[in-house]
């Protein structure tokens, strides 16, 4: 079994795959029957919850014709009478940035075929989420004005209806007393069955998927202050083989004292991509041309079809009407048992950019890995096995693509990475020193239904349904259907070789095989170059928590590992982690923000967290005090401090170069009534003054000039 470490218990079951979900703000969804779960992986226990409500269909018409004619062929697929809680099929992160609060909203599609969209309640103070938009009902508005596409209807009356006034009633004829009530209380168009079914499975969604963030400036990194381009699309796949495409702004101004600021939703899109039921939907962006990023598009579907669509960026974003061609095939995948399609995967390693991996799970429990090399356009499979005995329910590739998550209803877990041009199995991380699993948690476990991969990679959550017969029925087997298990995958390993890693001696760090050492090494290594950049939410819970956990057992190696970690900022001319140390001040300005963010993050939450570094005082004379045992402590609280200054300093100085440019452009009243009260500005011309010894002349001639401003 892999290293858990933590779990949370859930009191209804999944039903459907990919229930499991985690966004970049490090919150974690769980699709559970009627109901979804929040959580906070720092601390597993549900934070929020959204209550699917019952909801009346909506009114499509009434039936022309005989009690006979609901007995037609083609209305088999459809439910006439609804369940009263329909259950979630579907579940999706937004990127951060587009909730009033800045962080994520959650789209949420039900078997009723309704998707709306949730966002945190930041201001209302309540465990249940708050619903933003229902964008079947705009789905349902938009048909409407287009007479759902058809040529001709029965009848004309088409005016509003109240959906609670709805209901399929047979018509004994055009002239019939029958058809002249339900007009009158319903003023709802005459149909036929056909139309009836046609018009049930445009509204009838299946599954959501949001694309990445694609307002960007022009060196690719995004600007949520401009929500004019600062957009996301959500793709909602349906019965009818069709997609509708939404593009969702970010909210004008963002705040956590008022929701009234919402974001813009639009349709811009329709895509008639498959003859049957779309059952899985994923995004990707890729940056083959620099200057102008694409996005693709894959979508599976019923009959075991899988299409790879080039996506007209430009024209979703630019586009005030709905579009239906702004896509372009690149890629059909004909699969050999035409078995569904239950959950695809879709990847642009940052090595590569030029190349998308697609994993794609199906219902007879097979997996394929095709592999789309953009500047040959070469398409081809280089993995293909039988991986489970069931319905394949979660796919999530991790570590830039290197490395494949698979899972299934038979209660099975696997890895996979690429050897050449095919798909190899590797054991499933199990050693992780100094980490407790939830002891109150049972392991009868009979099938899982989802799958997700943390910011950082080095951690996986897993949704398991239980086998209630293997329960306590007087205890567990009241309240347990469900739990989600947080698994540390950050010993994965990444390739077939088994060569030893001359850096890491096994008898210093005793307790964990060598291999497993080497891994966690280079993934968390890795895990930290990528919050390099400055465009990426800066989540590294995973990573302080995975430090924190071996320097229980190990602490030699977490400073071996953090060691490393500054010799690639730093240089390697220092000799031992002392001299790094005590010499980094001097490179600190060299350093980019967000580099200086990390080692804040790290000094404080991992090296320092035993000395409480939040209440640690600037003034220099407060480190004199500590014994000289406590040498490298006193080095890292040096760092610390040093790194905060520099931080600061950079702020203050942006904030006075903003002052200054703004008023250089404006007149002095308009300037006024723009900015208001100065006092900040004071503030920070005091903490230059205070501060004169060490910060650069720059900011003193900054501070100067916005001095001469404050006093004219």
């Amino acid at each position: 079994m892999s290293s858990r470490f933590q779990s949370a218990v859930l009191g209804s079951s999944p039903l459907y795959p990919s229930a499991v979900v985690w966004s970049d703000e490090n919150l974690v969804a769980v699709a559970c029957g009627s109901t979804v779960s929040i959580l906070n992986p720092a601390n597993p226990v549900v934070r929020g919850v959204i209550t699917i409500p019952s909801s009346e269909p909506f009114p499509l018409g009434v039936i022309d014709g005989g009690e006979e004619d609901l007995l037609h062929g083609c209305l088999l697929p459809f439910h006439l009478s609804r369940d009263a809680r329909p259950c979630v099929r579907s579940i999706s992160w937004s990127p951060v940035g587009l909730a009033n609060n800045a962080g994520c909203l959650l789209a949420v599609c039900t078997t009723g075929g309704r998707v709306k969209l949730y966002r945190f309640p930041f201001c209302e103070f309540s465990v249940e989420w708050i619903e933003v938009m229902d964008v079947s009902e705009m789905l349902y508005n938009y048909f409407k004005t287009t007479s759902f596409g058809e040529s001709q209807i029965i009848s004309s009356e088409s005016s509003d209806v109240a959906a609670q006034d709805w209901q399929i009633i047979p018509v004994s004829g055009r002239n019939g007393k029958t058809q002249e009530k339900v007009s009158a209380d319903c003023n709802l168009p005459l149909i036929t069955v056909q139309q009836y079914a046609s018009r049930s499975a445009m509204l009838m969604s299946l599954t959501v998927a949001w694309s990445p963030i694609l307002g960007t400036s022009g060196n690719g990194v995004t600007i949520p202050h401009n929500s004019s381009t600062y957009c996301s699309i959500l793709a909602i796949g349906g019965k009818c083989g069709r997609i509708s495409l939404w593009r969702i702004h970010a909210p004008e101004i963002y705040s956590i004292d008022s929701a009234k600021s919402s974001s813009k939703v639009s349709l811009v899109g329709l895509l008639k991509a498959h003859d049957s039921w779309i059952t899985a939907i994923n995004w990707a962006l890729y940056e083959f041309d620099v200057s102008k990023p694409h996005l693709v598009l894959a979508t599976g579907s019923s009959d075991g079809r899988v299409k790879i669509w080039r996506v007209n960026v430009e024209e979703l974003l630019m586009s005030s009407e709905v579009i239906h061609d702004s896509f372009s095939l690149l890629k059909e995948v004909m699969m050999a048992d035409s078995a569904t399609i239950s959950v695809l995967s879709l990847i642009v390693p940052t090595q590569t950019p030029w190349k998308l991996l697609l994993a794609i799970g199906k219902g007879s429990g097979s997996i394929e890995v095709w592999i789309l090399d953009m500047s040959i356009s070469k398409f081809e499979k280089v993995g293909c096995c039988n991986a489970h005995q069931r319905i394949v329910t979660g796919l999530a590739w991790a570590f830039d693509g290197r490395c494949l998550y698979s899972c299934s209803q038979d209660n099975s877990m696997k890895s996979w990475i690429l050897v050449g041009n095919s798909l190899c199995e590797v054991p499933n991380p199990s050693h992780s020193p100094g980490l407790k699993s939830s002891p109150d948690v049972p392991y009868v476990f009979d099938s899982c239904f989802g799958l997700a991969v943390s910011p950082g990679n080095l951690a996986i959550a897993v949704a398991r349904k239980y086998d209630v017969d293997l329960l306590n029925p007087m205890y567990q087997g009241r309240t347990h259907r469900a739990a989600v298990e947080f698994l540390w995958i950050g010993g994965q390993q990444l390739d077939m070789s088994s060569g030893a890693c001359p850096d890491i001696d096994n008898e210093s760090f005793p307790g964990l095989p060598e291999k497993v050492l080497i891994w966690w090494e280079c993934n968390m290594l890795w895990s930290l170059s990528q919050y390099e950049n400055p465009s990426r939410l800066l989540n590294i819970w995973d990573i302080v928590a995975a430090l924190l956990a071996f320097k229980q057992s190990a602490p030699e190696y977490v400073e071996h590992i953090l060691l490393k970690w500054l010799t690639s900022y730093f240089g390697s001319q220092f000799g031992n982690s002392s001299t790094l140390l005590s010499e980094a001040f001097e490179f600190l300005p060299k350093l980019s923000s967000r580099q200086l963010h990390l080692i804040n993050i790290i000094s404080r939450h991992v090296v320092l967290k035993e000395r409480k570094a939040d209440h640690m005082s600037s003034k220099q004379q407060e480190l004199k005090g500590l014994s000289a045992t406590n040498e490298q402590v006193n080095l890292w609280m040096e760092l610390l401090l040093s790194s905060e200054n520099e931080l600061l300093e950079r702020l203050v100085g942006f904030s006075f170069s903003a002052f200054l440019s703004l008023l250089s452009n404006s007149s002095v009243d308009s300037f006024e009534v723009g900015c208001g009260s100065l006092d900040g500005l004071r503030q920070m011309e005091q903490w230059v003054s205070h501060n004169e010894k060490n910060v650069k002349d720059h900011s003193k001639f900054l501070a100067a000039k916005v001095g001469k401003v404050e006093k004219r």
